[in-house]
């Protein structure tokens, strides 16, 4: 079994679906000759050609439209956005019409789209380029929204939203593609969407989390080993949510601290907080506690790492949480 990195990972599970199915395209800005602005699709035109690896005008809202046309007349495109953050150009289409198709037509007609990109920050990168909207795709009803967390998830995980009928928002940790690597079959395996992970086991206090923080918090846990006992939720699966994963370590552990890179207010860790208010408040030793993104806009690469959530930031949280 190899190692290899995220993006050797993607580019594995897209290059094995596209030889199972002929059905399968992919097109964004860049994704043929230059395989992807982060090598995801690299080798793919080579393999599959012009027709099945298309490199696009530099037009979000039309290449989410004409992958919407696609997919109704049963294609299965998969869809870069260079970055996650540019996709706003094409937020009518995503909402109105990749995540409704399915209801509009009373289930005959799937979109059954994969949209991918780079998410988060980490890489000083530019405005626009180290965005965290998972909030946004989840509250359009109709999509489903996955964040893989390391390589072999990653590639279980692409296998499987382009297997799915519905539309995926695949979003990619920009931080973790050649961060690290894992032990990644080389043979086609799925990750079932909507199945969060007990990524570290313990029983004074439950992190949950998901993306690129799952490895930050991997290692506070790491750091107060002998201290406290921390429980690693990783989501993996943004929508549908795992609720029973995160309710079951809750009730254990009976304290939460919920850990994610985008901005504070109406992030999705307040909905994660809100299940366990409404489904587990009598297990609660302590509220919970969220370390997030400021309720800023992003800011320049200058001033990213003290925007983005640190071991610092969490370990002040878990503490003021067992300390309550």
């Amino acid at each position: 079994m190899a190692k290899i990195n995220m993006v050797q990972a993607i580019n594995q599970a897209l290059k094995q679906e596209m030889e199972k199915d002929k059905r399968v395209l992919v097109m964004g800005e860049d994704v043929g000759v230059d395989g992807g602005v982060f090598r995801v699709t690299d080798g793919l035109i080579q393999q599959f050609g012009k027709d099945r690896v298309i490199d696009t005008p530099l037009a979000e809202a039309g290449i989410i439209g004409t992958a919407l046309g696609m997919a109704i007349n049963g294609l299965k495109p998969v869809v870069e956005m260079q970055f996650i953050g540019f996709s706003y150009e094409g937020f009518h289409h995503i909402n109105h019409h990749m995540a409704r198709f399915r209801q509009r037509s009373e289930g005959t007609v799937n979109a059954s789209i994969v949209l991918r990109g780079p998410t988060g920050g980490g890489i000083k990168a530019l405005e626009l380029h180290s965005e965290s909207p998972e909030t946004f795709f989840a509250h359009c009803q109709g999509l489903k929204v996955v964040i893989p967390s390391n390589p072999y998830d990653a590639k279980g995980l692409m296998i499987s939203s382009i297997r799915d009928p519905d539309p995926v928002v695949f979003l990619e940790p920009e931080k973790l593609y050649r961060a690290f690597k894992d032990e990644v079959p080389e043979e086609s395996y799925t990750v079932p969407l909507g199945e969060a992970k007990v990524a570290r086991q313990g029983k004074d206090i439950t992190i949950v989390t998901w993306g690129a923080m799952v490895r930050l918090c991997l290692d506070v846990a790491e750091q107060l080993k002998g201290k406290i006992d921390v429980e690693v939720i990783d989501l993996r699966t943004i929508w549908p949510l795992d609720e029973n994963a995160i309710l079951e370590s809750v009730k254990k552990t009976g304290r939460a601290v919920v850990v994610h890179e985008a901005p504070k207010t109406s992030g999705f860790g307040g909905e994660v907080a809100a299940r366990i208010q409404e489904k587990a408040i009598l297990y609660l030793n302590s509220p919970i506690v969220r370390v997030t993104g400021f309720d800023v806009p992003y800011p320049q690469f200058a001033l990213e790492e003290y925007y983005m959530p640190n071991a610092e930031r969490i370990i002040k949280g878990i503490n003021s949480v067992m300390n309550f």
